[in-house]
């Protein structure tokens, strides 16, 4: 009996689960049964054959020229190769001697009207996957014109079917949020981004942690501030899922990855490096290790302030914290008064003015596209002009989704963190720590030995918006803040007291 190869193969991984793979073997394999050959090894392909270099398929071509057996059985031709050049490497094992057998189709390969009708089958198959390949790009165009995104969901949003909008995800869609915030300080270079995005648990596709160079394609992506752009073509179309990040946002991380900003690389990752000044020159103070405790050091020659403790600025930023809090009965008053404000708020100005801006610039647009048909401009200035334009548009388009919308869920979450923020600053990780510090506090400064820490500006003007929410009848929940400092103004005039018990609490924690 012959010794034979036998070869199957599916185009998919997927495929390659089902009953076609094994389907295959059957028919194979009853073919050697009639034919008095004997499979002496498989070969089982799971990739597709529009494009040469399949490995097995290639090991196969290789065995079979060292004389390991006497010839190979395949399914079909069109399992077998759809594209000419794997066809060609058949055509050469047939004329090296070795025999090939098709286990559905009865092609004679030693004469010539059977070489030429397995040549025309060839010929047929290949045409076959071209014209597959030409309609999957069709369709994928057409996917992108209507602004959907056809391939896999990248890092922080999810698929939700074929043809369907990608969706925010909601564990990982937070986080990568998250870093672009990051980022776009200056302060981190993508090794360091890389290491914060482990640390705050991101996880690729797989469930691995992601790599620097996950990371560094992430923030170069349009595709999160709501554009979609094909990086091979140049092309950009108009997104119609929801932005992960703003467009100013995303146009800042740019300015950092581009140099147009200040970037660090981090050398020494001190928990407080870059946050506080020298009071008396204004310096920033540098971390470094003594005798395995971490100092803070102005190298200001001849400044007063010499050094001070990482853990003494700890103590100092705990008392901070304690201070920066609101009681019950304060997150109550305000909770009323930022449902009150948000409803009358609603950005008249922005509602106004969105609008006529986005029909600028989807009148922009068409002009852009006339010229391009016209070719007063290239096709490389129509696509660079064209992503200026669809940035511009989103950034009013987010404007005017968030003057319109008041997430009530949002504005609680974030007075129930003012409740206690010492607690909450003691439960976080170190990167969670450093943004609660950037977020609670302003003018961090070191005067010698002694440290001064400012409440934010929020807070400050929290503490107006409570002295004016007991001012008699006349409070206006809706008010501004000048409008509070004007009407306090006018209670003082009239020797009235402009505070009550609010205030008086307020007063007793802040």
């Amino acid at each position: 009996m012959k010794q034979c190869f036998g070869y199957v193969r599916v185009s998919t991984v997927k495929q390659g689960d089902g009953v076609s793979l094994e389907a295959q073997r059957d028919a194979i394999a009853q073919y050697a049964v009639r034919h008095n050959l004997t499979i002496s090894q498989w070969f089982a392909e799971t990739i597709t054959a529009a494009k040469g270099g399949r490995p097995l398929f290639e090991k196969m071509v290789t065995e079979l020229k060292a004389g390991k057996a006497e010839g190979v059985v395949f399914h079909k031709i069109d399992r077998s190769a759809r594209n000419i050049m794997d066809w060609a490497r058949i055509g050469e094992l047939h004329e090296a001697g070795v025999a090939i057998h098709f286990a559905h189709e009865s092609f004679d390969f030693n004469s010539r009207g059977g070489r030429l009708a397995a040549d025309i089958q060839a010929v047929v198959a290949a045409d076959f996957i071209r014209n597959n390949r030409q309609e999957s790009i069709k369709g994928q165009q057409g996917r992108l014109k209507q602004g959907l995104f056809p391939y896999s969901a990248p890092l922080g949003y999810q698929n939700t079917g074929q043809g369907q909008v990608k969706t925010i995800d909601p564990v990982k869609g937070p986080i990568v949020r998250e870093l672009f915030e990051l980022y776009a300080t200056g302060d981190y270079s993508f090794r360091t981004l890389a290491a914060a995005a482990n640390a705050l648990g991101l996880t690729n596709a797989n469930g691995n942690p992601v790599k620097k160079a996950s990371i560094e394609d992430m923030i170069r992506n349009p595709f999160y501030m709501g554009i979609i752009k094909i990086q091979r073509s140049g092309f950009v179309y108009d997104g119609v899922h929801e932005p992960l990040v703003s467009a100013k946002l995303f146009e800042q991380a740019q300015a950092v990855r581009t140099g147009r900003r200040r970037k660090i690389t981090t050398v020494h990752n001190y928990q407080f490096r870059g946050l506080f000044d020298c009071g008396h020159c204004g310096r920033r103070l540098v971390g470094e290790r003594q005798k395995g405790r971490v100092y803070y050091r102005c190298h200001e020659k001849g400044c007063p302030t010499k050094t001070v403790r990482e853990d003494s600025l700890e103590t100092n930023i705990h008392a901070h914290l304690a201070q920066v809090t609101f009681n019950e009965r304060q997150i109550n008053v305000l909770r009323q008064k930022f449902v009150a404000w948000f409803k009358h708020r609603a950005d008249a100005k922005v509602v106004q003015q969105a609008p006529l801006e986005i029909a600028k610039l989807e009148k922009r647009l068409s002009v852009l596209t006339d010229k391009l048909a016209d070719e007063i401009i290239d096709n490389a200035t129509y696509l660079t002009k064209k992503e200026q334009i669809l940035k511009q548009k989103k950034d009013w388009e987010k404007r005017l989704h968030d003057s319109q919308q008041y997430q009530p869920d949002h504005v609680d979450q974030w007075l129930e963190r003012t409740k206690n923020l010492c607690a909450s600053y003691i439960s976080f990780d170190r990167l969670q720590q450093r943004e609660l510090l950037q977020w609670a506090s302003s003018n961090r400064q070191v005067y010698g030995k002694k440290i001064a820490i400012e409440p934010p500006l929020w807070h400050r003007e929290l503490k107006m918006w409570l002295r004016g929410s007991q001012c008699a009848d006349e409070c206006d929940p809706t008010r501004t803040l000048g409008e509070i400092r004007k009407h306090q103004e006018e209670q003082k005039r009239k020797k009235r007291t402009c505070i009550g018990g609010i205030c008086e609490d307020f007063d007793s924690v802040a």
